[in-house]
């Protein structure tokens, strides 16, 4: 069986000057930050799919993105593998003092308290002057989560509506706020600004729900791709689907949905 040192191993004959490929030779930090966002998102996809052969790849292909960052790293004398494993081995036994120490939890809400007032401690021993309740929140994240985020931390602070009911009438609210912009004219910065609102109370609602918003939005978006691949399908024998009559189309999009509706019966 290959192990991690095989990994890193090839990993360094790629990116040999003299002996390895062109291609991972030229790459530097910015180029390959987008493959492992990629591959990030494939992870998902598999596990979304319960493919769990394709997972398996998948994570691989993630663990290479890791490797070949530390590689880099290491060339350019930052760090290496070894200390990408320390500094998380670390990180995990001292956010973990109810399993590694004395402290006791009552509950994953609770862990997961304790976690986000332990990374908050670190950014002050660290002289970061943030002490905001939302600091340390990357912009690099996916809007969706990075909204969910933002949620979480205020509501740590008690600002949190106290049930669900009071997030739909949010929601209603700003969708009116939405329909209202629109059916008045307003110019595009306007409606933006509506939209947004309308969808991180969107966020809110799944948050209080347990949902993950970005599941969610994955999930629709497959069921999406799925029904209307079909109605190509059901329209291919007539000609397709490209210039019918938007009634058709619908018709179409109904019998889509009614097979997928029986397929899981």
């Amino acid at each position: 069986m290959a192990t991690i040192d095989d990994l890193i191993a090839i990993m360094a004959r790629l990116r040999d000057p003299e002996r390895g490929c062109a291609w991972d030779v030229k790459q530097d930090f910015a180029s390959i930050a987008a493959y492992t966002i990629e591959e990030a998102y494939e992870v998902a996809d598999a596990i979304d799919r319960k493919d769990y052969a394709d997972l398996c790849g998948e994570l691989g292909d993630l663990l290479l993105q890791v490797v070949f960052h530390a590689r880099m790293a290491e060339e350019a004398g930052h760090f290496r593998f070894a200390d990408v494993v320390e500094a998380i081995c670390t990180k995990l036994v001292e956010r973990h003092p109810h399993v590694f120490g004395d402290v006791s939890v009552e509950d994953a809400d609770a862990a997961l308290a304790a976690w986000e007032a332990i990374k908050a401690q670190e950014r002050a021993a660290r002289g970061e002057s943030d002490a905001s309740a939302l600091a340390g929140i990357t912009r690099g994240l996916p809007e969706w989560q990075r909204a969910l985020k933002l949620q979480k931390r205020a509501a740590s602070t008690g600002f949190e509506w106290p049930d669900i009911g009071l997030v739909f009438a949010k929601l209603d609210e700003e969708i009116a706020e939405v329909r209202a912009e629109i059916a008045a004219g307003a110019d595009k910065a306007r409606v933006t600004d509506e939209i947004g609102d309308m969808l991180f109370v969107a966020v809110n609602l799944a948050r209080h729900a347990r949902v993950d918003p970005s599941a969610a939005l994955r999930q629709a978006n497959a069921k999406f791709e799925r029904r209307f691949r079909r109605m190509e399908a059901l329209a291919a024998s007539a000609g397709g689907l490209g210039g019918r009559p938007l009634a058709e189309q619908e018709a179409l999009w109904k019998r889509a949905k009614v097979e997928e509706g029986s397929s899981q019966e």
